[in-house]
């Protein structure tokens, strides 16, 4: 009996069982560029390796602890050439960046887009890292971008920034809450200013436990709001200094990209040339979700996937853009655009009149404004796609 294998694009070769297997074998090591591939199931207090031997068809498996230089060691002891994957999660770039030193192609896999077994019920580490393992086998692991350890650092202090603006809200909300319980109301018109804040201090109460709530709840309004403060000082700091300089300038042209703003989307981004105007808003889960079969289709809310820090700053900025644009009365635009260069400039400008008259038409055609603005945050990523690049 003999298998007919396909060579090359223009040979076909009759061979024995034995011999077509191994001819598979390197043709697919030749194709995929690589001899065994592994899969592993990183947690905090293990790793399960699992890797197949494209040749010999020979399974290895290991378990192992914390230390990555065990996995590294057991890595570059396989047969080559090797490529590793593992899912991105809470374990972070370490092992990644580890194995990259120690020479070893090893990508984190972005979970959302790795193909679950059909009709599988049994689920535990080994069988995972065998299934990750067929994966990188087949090379069906999308793999997502490892940023630098600066860049880490840097999104980790703007990700505690944005978590500090959440716990203010937070603390905001139960202090005026209690207030209101209590039938006072400020009578001013703008809040969490020196003045409203002041009229907090003022404020008395007749029983104990009342004004120790009180007491409490205003205190963690103050040690919340000078914590963000302080981060506010040092993001500011190293925007100043750092590599996304240039990216955070020219992002600086758009209405509602603030310093702040404007750092977060770069170091989230990283490198922009990855995407292209038109897929960048799929990233930031920007996009509709469709469900559509022959001749229907159906068009929902959009997908929420991909990051959803950077769809927050767009949807945040994308809000400015419904007022009436008038360039010459922002003191904060014009500031920006000194520092950018005159393409910058102009493209920033178009890009800020082209959104504004969005707006207004979805607001003449009474659109409901989340869904107006969705769309608008989707082609303002577009126009930071577009600065960003001329920086480059």
């Amino acid at each position: 009996m003999c298998w007919r294998v396909r060579a090359s694009a223009s040979k076909i070769v009759s061979c024995p069982v034995g011999v077509a297997r191994r001819q598979i074998a390197h043709l697919r090591e030749a194709l995929m560029g690589q001899r065994t591939s592994v899969g592993l199931d990183v947690h905090a207090r293990s790793v399960v390796a699992c890797a197949i031997d494209a040749e010999t068809g020979e399974v290895f498996e290991r378990r192992f602890g914390t230390d990555s230089a065990e996995v590294t060691g057991w890595l570059g002891r396989l047969p080559g050439p090797v490529r590793a994957a593992y899912e991105a999660g809470p374990t972070g770039y370490g092992l990644a960046r580890d194995c990259a030193s120690a020479g070893i192609d090893c990508v984190v896999a972005a979970p959302s887009k790795l193909l679950p077994k059909p009709g599988d019920r049994v689920k535990t580490d080994r069988r995972d890292a065998q299934h990750l393992a067929e994966l990188v086998r087949a090379d069906l692991v999308t793999p997502v971008r490892v940023p630098t350890e600066e860049e880490e650092a840097v999104r980790d202090l703007l990700r505690a920034r944005e978590a500090a603006t959440t716990d203010l809200m937070r603390a905001r909300h139960r202090l005026s809450k209690l207030l209101l319980r209590h039938g006072i109301v400020y009578p001013g018109k703008q809040t969490w200013n020196k003045t409203h804040l002041a009229w907090l201090g003022r404020q008395r109460f007749g029983l104990t436990a009342a004004r120790q709530a009180f007491d409490n709840d205003l205190a963690a309004v103050i040690e919340v709001g000078a914590r963000r403060g302080d981060m506010d000082a040092w993001i500011e700091a190293l925007a100043a200094e750092s590599a996304f300089e240039p990216v955070v300038t020219a992002l600086g042209c758009m209405r509602g990209v603030s310093l702040l703003t404007g750092f977060a989307l770069a170091v989230e981004i990283g490198d922009w040339s990855r995407f292209t105007g038109a897929s960048i808003g799929a990233f930031a889960g920007l996009v509709p979700s469709e469900r559509s079969s022959g001749g229907l289709r159906w068009q929902g809310g959009i997908t929420k996937t991909g990051n959803a820090h950077v769809r927050r700053l767009l949807i945040e900025a994308a809000w400015h853009h419904r007022p009436a644009y008038h360039p010459e009365r922002s003191k904060a635009l014009q500031d920006r655009w000194a520092k950018a260069s005159p393409e910058q400039r102009r493209r920033g400008h178009e890009a800020n009149r082209r959104l504004h008259r969005k707006w207004a038409r979805f607001d003449t055609n009474q659109k409901r404004p989340n869904t107006a603005n969705a769309a608008v945050a989707r082609e303002l990523a577009g126009f930071c796609w577009s600065l960003a690049m001329m920086t480059s």
